[in-house]
């Protein structure tokens, strides 16, 4: 018998959940269907998310000049022969399944099909594709984020696939709990539900089930306590400089077991909330992390014990944060950002405006335009008082600018 996520795999976009942005009634890709209008896209988002399924519902609309490659396994011989198919069938497709792994002479081959339109590739990925995937492919292709599923969103589903497999109705604080255990991820709460409808329907209790199916991802308590508000309060607990409430959230988020996420949150936090108030805080806590990963539970909660202390007692800064997203803002705002040319070497043999070596002046410093026209006098960054790295800065800013 075919397991459960496979016989209810979404047919049409109505059945896809958590990605209304892309699938419903005003979405993008529902749009692209609707007209018959298709554009090359990738996708990206976590496993679990609907990627695959929104491809196959798009490529089964062309049936006969639709076509799958995958990146990690496939080889450019393959690729060629769909690439060949395409002379022969109008709107051709191909699903690029970990594309992200393609290598790079193989998406040079893509660019001049994907250039003339005789190839439609639809791309899927878990990794962010603006660091993955070479430029002039992306540049060709429609970027969509896919959502992160949320516990609503899978206790819909659970609740949509009861319902056409006609299995016996199950209480809704066990649904939430399969939502919770399974980290929104779609094909482990259906798996979860699967082994669920083979209990007795007398023994259908939340504390039967929690025994069936264990810990899956973290524990929950009593109130069935969302995981991400816990992994939220201890965020926001070493943002406010209280390493025991820090320490007490870590101890829940340790039940989980998910050292992967935790350490990607405290290096996340380490740059974002702490920054240049200890700018010595990224590597020590990258450190801790690592070594967390590579010692395993139990051993793993001394490194992120030690970070965490680190991180919630050290002086905070969000300047790094806030100048870069500034910075950020303006590149969808402003058109003309040209880079004045004597900071370009192209320049030096025309005899114009030399560039002026910084190293060669008293202080190594001497004043010259560096920002394009356009953001003349634009602050991003602006030092804070936290601490005595960013003071030492302030004052190494403004003795440049006195000396002007």
């Amino acid at each position: 018998m075919k397991p459960l996520a496979y016989r209810i795999r979404p047919t049409s976009l109505d059945d896809i959940v958590g990605q209304d942005h892309l699938v419903g009634k005003k979405g993008v890709i529902r749009k692209m269907l609707e007209q018959n209008k298709i554009f090359s896209f990738i996708l990206y988002g976590p496993a679990g998310c609907g990627k695959t399924s929104i491809a196959e519902i798009v490529t089964a609309a062309y049936p006969l000049s639709s076509f799958s490659f995958n990146a990690s396994c496939d080889t450019k011989a393959k690729l060629k022969e769909i690439a060949d198919s395409a002379k022969y069938y109008p709107n051709t497709l191909c699903i690029i399944d970990e594309i992200h792994r393609m290598k790079k002479d193989v998406q040079d081959f893509l660019l001049p099909f994907l250039e003339s339109g005789s190839l439609t590739i639809i791309g899927l990925t878990t990794e962010n594709p603006y660091r993955s995937i070479n430029p002039a492919v992306r540049s060709r292709c429609h970027i969509y984020r896919m959502n992160e599923i949320k516990q609503s969103d899978i206790i819909l589903l659970l609740q949509r696939t009861i319902e056409k497999e006609k299995f016996f109705p199950i209480p809704l604080d066990i649904l939430n709990y399969i939502s919770i255990v399974s980290s929104c991820e779609v094909r482990t709460a259906l798996n979860m539900l699967e082994i669920i409808t083979m209990m007795d329907k007398e023994e259908l209790t939340l504390e039967n089930v929690k025994a069936l199916i264990g810990k899956k991802a973290f524990l929950i308590d009593e109130k069935g306590e969302n995981y991400y508000d816990v992994a939220s309060a201890f965020i926001k607990s070493i943002r406010g400089s209280d390493p025991d409430a820090a320490l007490h959230y870590l101890a829940r988020l340790l039940q989980t077991e998910d050292l992967e996420f935790i350490s990607r949150r405290l290096l996340c936090l380490a740059y974002e909330d702490i920054g240049l108030g200890n700018p010595n805080i990224g590597p020590r806590v990258y450190a801790a992390t690592q070594a967390a990963l590579s010692l395993g539970l139990p051993e793993a909660r001394l490194p992120l014990s030690y970070a965490v202390i680190d991180l919630a007692t050290s002086p905070k800064s969000n300047s790094a944060y806030l100048a870069i997203d500034a910075a950020i803002a303006d590149l969808s705002t402003l058109t003309s950002m040209e880079i004045p040319p004597h900071i370009l070497n192209k320049e030096l043999k025309s005899g114009k405006v030399e560039y002026k070596y910084p190293h060669d002046y008293e202080n190594d410093y001497v004043k010259q335009q560096y920002m394009p026209n356009a953001l003349l006098g634009k602050v991003y960054y602006k030092p804070k008082n936290t601490g005595s790295y960013e003071r030492a800065i302030q004052e190494y800013l403004k003795k440049l600018k006195d000396d002007e």
